[in-house]
């Protein structure tokens, strides 16, 4: 292992600051109590290295030495591998924190960030598109809410599992997607209510408003 470097944009507009999702990164090796450095890449002119290092022109990625990995949840697991203060070191949590993990973006925010994206467009007319994201969110939520009623974390302790889905959650709590589902809301207080959160959050509002 070496050196943790997190790479994201030098810059972004107003509206996604605080939502980036290298704050889930930034949010996790604060858990963990790992050292880091942030470096950047231009928002307006994806280069080839770039894509080197994400396929797809997005960010973050994270450097440990001479690996480079992307996409959140990847680095997530990553380092809930380095960290015992985000994985569990029984079969039973750490089989429970990887499930939610996964959970978190291909149950909750599979129909969580469709809603967000048709919100923000500015989309509030009754379509029927528009009546189909309302229910499948809402059909995600009322699950999520009577796992949330009955615990205070998702796999027993604070976990990478718990970073990811109180993000996901965390915006559609932004628009008020979260008013009907106490127990969501709760967990999505009680997650951001975290010191390393708070961190993370006013890092990267710093981060981008440097570049202002």
């Amino acid at each position: 292992m070496g050196d943790l470097i997190l790479t994201t944009f030098d810059w972004v507009p107003q509206t996604p600051r605080g939502y980036v999702r290298d704050i889930r990164v930034r949010w996790a090796l604060e858990e963990a109590g790992l050292a880091y450095r942030v470096e950047s890449v231009p928002f307006g002119n994806r280069t080839a290295a770039h894509f080197a290092h994400q396929p797809f022109g997005q960010v973050p990625w994270l450097t440990d030495g001479d690996i480079s990995i992307f996409e959140s949840g990847a680095i997530l697991l990553h380092l809930g591998e380095r960290s015992g203060a985000l994985m569990p070191a029984d079969p039973r949590g750490r089989s429970a924190a990887m499930e939610w993990l996964f959970a978190a973006l291909n149950s909750v925010e599979a129909a969580s960030l469709p809603w967000s994206i048709l919100i923000f467009s500015g989309v509030t007319a009754e379509t029927p598109g528009r009546q189909q994201f309302d229910a499948f969110l809402e059909a995600r939520l009322k699950h999520m809410e009577a796992v949330l009623a009955g615990r205070e974390w998702l796999a027993g302790t604070f976990t990478i599992a718990d970073i990811l889905m109180a993000d996901v959650l965390r915006l559609v709590d932004r628009f008020d997607g979260l008013a009907n589902y106490p127990a969501c809301r709760d967990y999505v207080a009680r997650a951001t209510a975290r010191p390393c959160f708070a961190k993370a959050h006013a890092d990267q509002l710093a981060h981008f408003a440097a570049a202002d």
